[in-house]
Parts: structure tokens; sequence; C-alpha cells
């Protein structure tokens, strides 16, 4: 959750220092008048709930912006609980958002709507970053690359075993962690040849990863066939990016 979200300060007026608990909203800085505080706080409370506002904003002698509190009441949204760990700053009309988010589209989206939602003599500096989760871990491994096989068969390539020790080393960092291994074929030929293939690959995937020291009880296997296509079967190129296997951190 945050520390320091919504630090309300209009001359860089620093906030007391303080420490949130975990799940806590720490409020810091300095806001003219009572009015002020009270709509920023109520709005906070309203998003993150009561008990979990921690107030410690100050009044004092500072001078917003024209309408700065209708700003702040749209920048404290509820997309602002998607962040982790993160921290709002709102120096007058400069806006500096950080802390981690769950992918890139989320990262992008939330500074997006902050500027939509102000006027042109606000910026907004988006500090927030993509956290490593468990799943991005996975991802990386496999770093948009296409686990091979012979054709029609189940057997592994060369290079599909090279890939597969990078995904063996990074499940072993997993501990603990129930990982589905998906199959996937393109359209051609029947689809019901095309989901037992898929799943036989899945399958020695599972065996294979077995084989170089990951649990195999933590791995469950499913083939999908042509139902789940990432591109075109009407291309060479796309119907080998559907030829693949996906790896997912089991929920």
């Amino acid at each position: 959750m945050f520390a320091n979200a919504g630090a309300a300060s209009a001359q860089n007026v620093a906030p007391p220092v303080a420490t949130p608990a975990p799940g806590q909203v720490l409020v810091t800085g300095t806001v003219p008048d009572e009015a002020s505080k009270a709509a920023a706080l109520a709005r906070l409370r309203e998003v993150y709930g009561a008990e979990r506002v921690v107030d410690q904003i100050a009044v004092g002698q500072v001078v917003l912006p024209a309408n700065w509190n209708n700003h702040v009441q749209k920048l404290i949204s509820p997309n602002l609980k998607a962040v982790s760990r993160g921290q709002l700053k709102i120096d007058g009309t400069a806006i500096s958002i950080s802390g981690e988010v769950a992918n890139e589209a989320q990262r992008q989206q939330i500074a997006s709507d902050m500027a939509s939602s102000l006027n042109s003599s606000y910026t907004v500096n988006n500090g927030l970053r993509v956290s490593a989760s468990e799943q991005g871990l996975l991802d990386n491994a496999l770093a948009n690359r296409v686990v091979s096989f012979e054709s029609g068969q189940a057997t592994l390539t060369p290079e599909g075993k090279r890939i597969l020790d990078e995904i063996a080393a990074t499940m072993l960092k997993l501990k603990g962690r129930h990982v589905e291994i998906i199959g996937n074929t393109d359209n051609e030929g029947l689809r019901a040849s095309n989901v037992s293939l898929s799943l036989a690959r899945a399958d020695s995937v599972k065996a294979y990863l077995g084989a170089k020291g990951v649990d195999d009880s933590l791995l469950t296997t499913s083939g999908q066939g042509p139902d789940r296509p990432v591109a075109s079967n009407a291309t060479a190129e796309g119907r080998a990016k559907n030829r693949r296997i996906e790896f997912r951190i089991a929920k």
C-alpha cells in the first residue's frame, strides 16, 4: 500500500517524518485551510477506507493554484489501489507518482488517467515501475521465444531443450508455486488431433522439467489445441507463433 500517499505540498513544504504500518496510507504535507484538509481526507477515506488513512496533514501559510482541491479529488482515484509501495506527491501543479504496478499497460494507464483529469498547467511525472512478479519471472525466462518440437511430434528439439533449461532454473526459484503448462497449436489439420498433440507436448515439457529437478507434483498440464491463437493462422509466421507452450502461475 502507499507510504506518503497524497503528500499535498503547495510550496515544497517538507512533510513530517513518519513510518506507516503495513496496509496504511500515510498522508502528509501542508494545505492553507481546514476545508482543503477535510476534502482531501474524505476522498482518501472513500477510496481506501477510513481505518487505513493516517492523517498528518498540516494547515499553514501556503498558496494553492486555482481549483486545486477539485483536481486533488480527481487524482485520488480507485486505480491508485493498483500501486504498491507507492508515493503520490502533489506539489502545486507538479504531480509525481512512484511505486510498483503489475504490468507496463497499467503503468502507462494510471499516469495517462491522471494527466487527462487535469488542465494543461499541471505536469505528471510517472515514476511507476513494473514489479518483478513470479509470473513476470517466468515470462522473462521464456522471453517471447517458442519451445520447439519435431514437426507433428511431442519430441523436443535441441533448441527447445535449451529454452527449458532456463525455464527450469527460474522455476527452482519459485519455492512451492504451482505452475500450469499449456500446450497450443496452429489450426492446420483436425482440431481433435491438435488438442491431443498440444497436451502431449505439454506433458513432454513437464517430464523434461522434472528431469531437471523441478518438483513435477507442482506442475499441471493442459492442451488447448488451436483454440487460443496469438497470431493469424493465415501466415507461416503466425502459425509458428501459435505453436507454443505457455507457463502460468496457478491461482
